[in-house]
């Protein structure tokens, strides 16, 4: 099923990323489909003074369910790598932060998508960010060199949880760390919805629970697991078999071994 899914993936990504206008600024696009999840997923995702200077093509492909750049704590010097870096809006906030003699890496796999960060890249002028097409399950990273690890509301859609969290650890220097937003869930879905690839790409029914997910984290190596914030995203349309669905900003720590 993992090919399918992420063909499913790139096949509504690539879409969006075609289609601009149909995409609403940085406030609450959400990952999911209107029909599936409400526009409290994230009424306000980024502060005003953060996308002060962004062009729309950036904030219009906001497809995020949160923040995990505040919640970072970037500094200037660090190296940072994205996962589904989609239009790039997280990997452009990142390189504000920590300068130029910092260095930010977004990797995604959908061409359209990249092909759109590229272009915005170039219209900003930005020299300290890096696009890279891949999966995030084997990510195109050297071991031990990135600082901090972000993502946006992407692991949720991954087949492979397990090898994400593996390969995040994997590049991550000892004692770097990685700030999330994701959809995650209290309780699971059944197997029937589950198989809907449909809702699967739009961060629904790919999404976990929120313990099953720290602990994933936990078994890949990682340590200080924190969930630092969790807001009912606020289905409609519920359907029988449906737990309950959160927008969640979780941190944690590949320990430092001298």
């Amino acid at each position: 099923m993992s090919n399918k899914i992420h063909d499913a993936v790139q096949e509504r990504y690539g879409a969006i990323a075609r289609q601009l206008n149909v995409i609403q600024p940085a406030e609450s696009a959400c990952c999911g489909s209107a029909n599936e999840i409400a526009a409290d997923c994230g009424p306000k995702l980024y502060d005003d003074a953060l996308l002060e200077g962004l062009p729309v093509d950036v904030t219009g492909l906001s497809l995020g369910c949160g923040d995990p750049v505040s919640i970072a704590s970037l500094r200037e010097g660090e190296t940072v790598l994205d996962l589904g870096s989609g239009g790039g809006i997280d990997c452009f906030l990142a390189a504000k932060q920590v300068g130029e003699s910092g260095y930010v890496i977004g990797v995604d796999m959908t061409p359209d998508m990249l092909a759109k960060a590229n272009a915005n890249k170039v219209k900003m002028g930005v020299e300290n960010v890096e696009f890279r097409k891949g999966y995030i399950e084997d990510l195109p990273v050297r071991d031990n060199t990135i600082d901090v690890v972000m993502s946006n509301c992407v692991i949720n859609l991954s087949p492979d949880k397990t090898a994400v969290f593996s390969e995040v650890f994997r590049v991550l220097k000892p004692g770097g760390r990685v700030s999330i937003s994701d959809i995650v869930t209290e309780g699971n879905f059944t197997d029937a919805l589950r198989a809907d690839l449909s809702q699967w790409a739009e961060c629904v029914t790919g999404a976990i629970d929120v313990e099953a997910y720290t602990g994933l984290m936990r078994k890949a190596g990682f340590v200080t697991i924190e969930v630092v914030d969790k807001v009912e995203t606020g289905v409609v349309n519920r359907k029988p078999g449906m737990p309950r669905i959160f927008s969640a900003r979780i941190t944690g720590y590949k320990p430092n071994i001298s």
